[in-house]
């Protein structure tokens, strides 16, 4: 099979590395503070969904228990 004229060789992995440093250096990193914030949005938004997900899953335990009795 004949190799394609258009296709280029991919950079060398040490080119690689040096060009996810220098876009890293690029990057705009939260502030402490803003971590801190998002995160505990984020466990509190995780133990609402635990809440409900408990709730839902004791309801419907209750309704089998009731339904495989009768």
């Amino acid at each position: 099979m004949a190799k394609e004229k258009g296709k280029e060789k991919k950079p060398s992995v040490g080119k690689r590395i040096k060009d996810v440093f220098s876009e890293l250096k690029r990057v705009t990193w939260p502030s402490f503070t803003k971590v801190v914030k998002a995160t505990g949005v984020v466990l509190v938004v995780v133990l609402i969904f635990l809440v409900v997900t408990t709730g839902i899953n004791q309801g419907l335990q209750k309704l089998l228990e009731l339904i495989t009795k009768a």
